[in-house]
């Protein structure tokens, strides 16, 4: 059965055949060849049941608010206001790159959507001033990666969907290790062009009147992060509730710039049928091929198959680790995590592990896989707006970002309340 998964997947997936159809294609072949039951009579229930969830609308609120902060020209001004603040550092522009990409992480929720709108602002700075064009394009790609750990992450709510886990407290472990990994970055940053100065271009200082006045753009960012992850922890809203809060926030915000229109909110409702479409067709099939894999025993024989190598906690943990880092080069990331979630939580938390940590580890390998070749989309999306120069460079750009992902799975691992001391909190 896991030969014929993994065959399945990736011959399916080499075919450019889309990843939700492919999950029903291979939840049908378990049907076919290894269950004694009837499996598909009940698909028609089984994806009534998983659309039916109030949970799953906070998806669409946040990639609507994601996209009108993107297309009501918010991105511009947040990328000039934290340029002045960051690019006094060796690295100069490529650290405003990632504290943008963190903040917009702040509110769209979506890696390949930040990524896209850094890509967007960033790529004429770089040439304009002569940055390196490989490591200022790997930072744009691996600051985009923050898009899923940055609460309110749209890979968080599946996550807590599939595994039937608090998505606030899963907001809440993800806020700390993702601030850690944006510094990181920026440490990373640091290194390298201390180093090799000639990398990140000049660095620019600015009048403390400057630094401050470009706060104001910042500030309805940060008013619209602090309500929309504040009403979930103090339960004045559900997520679901406080992305649809978030959404009116954005068109307030949107008008008091200037960048409303009925264009940019007809784009933005487009595109938000176009991303929602995807993802729920993706969740759809894998709860389909969930439900025939559960049926047809293959958690079991997972199990028996860790259990008979004879590990420990520790090294069953950093073999799963393994394996996510060799699927993350071929599995598109959302794919990744719906497909594994139900054969590998359940081994996860039966050896005593804490779901939700291992939520923020998990995603922190989905990261990873946004930014390695020959599938990692966040690398696609970069090279797109670079519209010059090979895809080998925005490779070899974010692979010490990469590294800095690594090092913080061991990191997570080792201090595993780093994702949990502040969901404790919330108990």
């Amino acid at each position: 059965m896991i030969a014929f998964l993994t065959v399945g997947l990736l011959g399916l997936l080499s075919l450019s055949i889309p990843v939700g159809i492919v999950l029903f294609m291979l939840g049908f072949g378990i049907d076919e060849f290894f269950s004694a039951f009837p499996l598909l009579r009940g698909l028609g229930n089984m994806v009534w049941s998983t659309s039916n969830s109030a949970t799953l609308i906070a998806i669409p609120f946040f990639v609507l608010l994601g996209e009108i902060l993107v297309r009501s020209g918010i991105a511009e001004r947040t990328y000039s206001a934290l340029d002045k603040w960051v690019s006094w550092m060796p690295g100069g522009l490529i650290h405003a790159n990632v504290a943008t990409a963190t903040m917009f992480s702040a509110t769209s929720g979506s890696s390949v959507a930040t990524a896209a709108t850094v890509s967007t602002v960033a790529m004429p700075q770089a040439e304009r001033l002569g940055y390196d064009p490989k490591l200022f394009s790997g930072a744009i790609a691996a600051g985009g990666t923050l898009g899923i750990m940055i609460p309110p992450s749209i890979n968080l709510i599946v996550y807590g969907f599939l595994t039937q886990t608090s998505i606030p407290q899963l907001f809440l472990a993800g806020l700390l290790p993702g601030l850690l990994l944006a510094l990181s970055f920026m440490l990373v940053t640091a290194i390298i062009c201390t180093i090799s100065p000639g990398l990140g271009g000049g660095r620019r200082t600015f009048s403390m009147r400057e630094m401050f006045g470009g706060l104001a753009e910042l500030l309805p960012i940060i008013l619209l992060f602090t309500a929309i992850i504040g009403s979930i922890y103090h339960g004045w809203a559900t997520p679901t509730e406080a992305a649809s809060v978030g959404v009116g926030g954005a068109l307030v915000i949107a008008a008091l710039f200037g960048g409303i229109s009925i264009k940019m909110i007809g784009e933005s409702i487009i595109g938000t049928i176009k991303i929602t479409s995807m993802i729920m067709l993706v969740i759809i099939g894998a709860s389909f091929l969930n439900f025939t894999l559960s049926a047809a025993g293959l958690s079991g024989v997972m199990r028996g198959f860790l259990e008979g190598m004879g590990l420990s906690q520790l090294m069953t943990i950093f073999v799963i680790v393994l394996i996510y880092i060799v699927l993350g080069f071929f599995i598109e990331t959302l794919s990744l995590m719906v497909v594994t979630i139900p054969i590998v939580v359940p081994i996860v938390v039966g050896l005593g592990y804490d779901p939700i940590w291992f939520g923020i580890l998990m995603i922190v390998l989905v990261e990873m896989a946004l930014i390695t070749p020959p599938v990692g989309l966040n690398l696609y999306v970069v090279q797109g707006a670079r519209k010059s120069g090979s895809m080998g460079d925005v490779m070899l750009g974010a692979l010490p970002y990469a590294l800095t992902m690594l090092a913080m799975v061991g990191v997570l691992i080792a201090f595993p309340d780093l994702a949990l001391i502040l969901p404790r909190m919330l108990e």
